[in-house]
């Protein structure tokens, strides 16, 4: 059988969806925020073996004329112009031994990576699919990814919070499995073959959907075991916003697929079993599962732990240093990526007080790590302005509301798939106010499916 250059990059593209969780190892310090990314060496080697296909072909497919895409193209040129306006302050702009133009390129680039790069990749390749084939094709890559992050993650769970000794042996193994180095969290946490545990959870959020979907399309009592691990991963992972957002979805998931009288049965069923399971847990071994619980409720007070968790401190307090500065800078930002120059005058003193990160890694010159943004949101009012976000939150409401027209108009796998891409959109948009990063693989995937079912439905729409 003949392999193409088509075959070899869509193999490619595979095998980065399936690596997208392991990040656990080094990297090549060059590629920035994507250096422990294994995913983005796969995907872009597939790129380039797609541009060398184009130029043989002389073709690539590009949705220059597909609206959501042309206010995606909009907002990155925005983005580029709010930095140009500011040119004078990022010339002159210097921290931590990185000038303001040497920030802005690598964000940029980071963010082009994301949204035109990795993209372009993906359309390419679900443009060669049929509905059915995007829907199995790589709903089975990603459960063959979450079976090897399960593994890890119940291994994970017996020996840092049951503290089975021979567990830890067993992970020890996983060491020599591709861009996987086992290292372990003081705070009884897991991250499976990530880095941490906020890094599993965008990863447990992004496959939720899709995991999630085995309950539309297949019938045995088997369908509900992905969902039921995506919980307990999620649950161990010990993120709040991991708890909060995979909830959210699971709710907007049922919302869809149920009628009414089923909701009310399955409230009935899942009242039962919570019971059932907890009685169990409990007598099993319930002093130490409340004591989980309630410092997995504590978790949620995010106000209260304040004063106690240098975490929250460091998040919320450059998240109102961001608001300072987009309030000073309320139309066009500081240019794109400035952020972390402009915010060092506005740190609130009750932030940096016995706060080890701001003294050790925030503002300390010599440490070579900026100071992340904490909500993508925020972000982008300080560094592109109210122009700027307005654009992105309006690219969020479009594909929103084309998601759920499609929903609500189409059946089948077409409607199974618009299903898993809305659950996507939702969690990964609501866990933007945790992360200020584009590199969210399962959001921009998602945008090209969408965009590839609606060409197919406009096609198909032209040739009646």
């Amino acid at each position: 059988m003949k392999v193409t250059l088509k075959d070899i990059y869509s193999t490619f593209f595979l095998i980065g969806i399936f690596f997208i969780p392991f990040n656990s190892f080094e990297g090549v310090n060059q590629l920035g925020e994507f250096r422990k990314e294994s995913a983005a060496y796969f995907l872009v080697l597939a790129f380039i073996i797609l541009c060398v296909d184009s130029l043989f072909r002389k073709k690539m497919i590009f949705p220059y004329k597909d609206f959501a895409f042309q206010i995606l193209l909009f907002f990155l040129l925005w983005c580029l112009f709010s930095t140009v306006i500011n040119l004078p302050t990022v010339y002159e702009s210097y921290y931590k031994k990185t000038t303001g133009i040497n920030r802005f390129i690598r964000q940029y680039f980071a963010l082009i990576l994301s949204c035109i790069v990795f993209f372009s990749l993906y359309i390419n390749v679900v443009a060669r699919m049929s509905v059915k084939q995007i829907l199995v094709t790589i709903r089975t890559v990603f459960l063959y990814s979450f079976v090897v992050v399960s593994v890890y993650g119940f291994f994970e769970i017996l020996y840092a919070v049951f503290r089975i000794y021979p567990a830890y042996l067993v992970l020890r193994l996983f060491d020599y499995f591709p861009f996987t180095e086992y290292d372990f969290d003081i705070n009884n946490r897991i991250s499976s073959v990530s880095y941490e545990a906020p890094s599993l959870a965008i990863y447990l959020i992004t496959i939720a959907g899709w995991m999630f979907s085995y309950i539309i399309t297949h019938k045995s009592m088997v369908k509900y075991v992905p969902m039921i691990v995506v919980m307990i991963l999620t649950y161990f992972s010990g993120s709040r916003t991991a708890l909060i957002v995979v909830s959210l979805q699971a709710i907007v998931f049922f919302s869809i697929i149920l009628s009414r009288k089923q909701k009310i049965n399955w409230i009935l069923y899942f009242t039962v079993a919570f019971v059932l399971f907890s009685g169990f847990i409990l007598l099993s071994n319930g002093n130490k599962v409340v004591n989980d619980i309630e410092k997995k409720v504590e978790s949620l007070d995010f106000v209260g732990n304040m004063k106690n968790n240098v975490s929250n401190q460091s998040r919320f307090g450059i998240q109102y240093a961001n608001m300072m500065v987009f309030r000073n800078h309320p139309i066009i930002g500081v240019g794109y990526g400035q952020q972390g120059y402009e915010a060092l005058y506005y740190y609130p003193s009750w932030a940096k007080k016995n706060n080890y990160e701001f003294k050790e890694i925030y503002l300390n010159k010599n440490n070579p790590m900026f100071p992340p943004g904490y909500n993508i949101y925020i972000r982008l009012l300080a560094e592109t302005g109210i122009i700027g976000f307005a654009i992105f939150v309006y690219f969020l409401y479009f594909i929103f509301k084309r998601t759920r027209k499609i929903i609500r108009t189409e059946t089948g796998d077409t409607r199974t798939l618009a299903i898993i891409v809305w659950v996507t959109f939702i969690g990964l948009a609501i866990n933007w106010f945790q992360v200020d990063t584009f590199r969210m693989y399962g959001f921009w995937l998602c945008f090209a499916i969408l965009i590839q079912i609606t060409r197919s439905l406009n096609k198909g729409l032209n040739e009646k």
